[in-house]
């Protein structure tokens, strides 16, 4: 089950990726969208968030957890993580998350993809997923959105398209929409 968002910005690829590899998740995903809730915490990483194999605990409001191994490390390109020991409101639906930020050079910009790879729990929480996707990508626009503000703040103007595809089952194309926001 393959969800991903993606948004493009007037940003390089090592800067948008050198940026947002070592972000704290509380900053970058620090609010609700419906019932996925903001990351509270990070514990147990030591040193920066920057290396594979490394470790961390990711803590969300209201008592949910997981266990997140950072998998992938290749600047400009990517970096992946993985997403073990759910707890929390998402442990009926997920098993583990392979997760991966793609950093693409796009005309003058960069497009930023977030992807998400969920392994469902059973076969009754795969029936889940295309609902459970459908949030996710409303979650993951708005952590891209919280990504490129940064950038913003850091003096850079950005122009985005949205562009968005999910697949619902192993093999299916999936659906792609795109909208395109200015902004600067």
């Amino acid at each position: 089950h393959v969800m991903e968002q993606s948004r493009v910005i007037t940003a390089d690829a090592e800067t948008a990726l050198g940026q947002t590899l070592p972000m704290p998740l509380p900053l970058l995903f620090s609010r609700w969208y419906g019932p996925i809730s903001p990351v509270k915490a990070v514990r147990d990483q030591a040193g920066d968030w920057s290396a594979a194999g490394q470790t961390r605990t990711v803590v969300q409001v209201g008592g949910g957890s997981m266990r997140e191994e950072l998998t992938v490390v290749d600047p400009p390109n990517t970096f992946g993580y993985t997403l073990t020991n759910v707890t929390g409101p998402l442990s009926p639906l997920v098993d583990h998350i392979d997760g991966e930020w793609l950093f693409a050079p796009t005309g003058t910009g960069t497009t930023v993809t977030w992807r998400w790879t969920v392994h469902p729990k059973s076969a009754t929480a795969g029936l889940a997923m295309p609902g459970f996707a459908a949030l996710w990508r409303g979650f993951a626009r708005q952590g891209l959105e919280e990504r490129s503000d940064e950038l913003l703040r850091r003096g850079r103007s950005a122009h985005v398209l949205w562009v968005s595809r999910v697949a619902a089952w192993p093999g299916s194309r999936g659906c792609i929409s795109t909208s395109a926001m200015s902004g600067s």
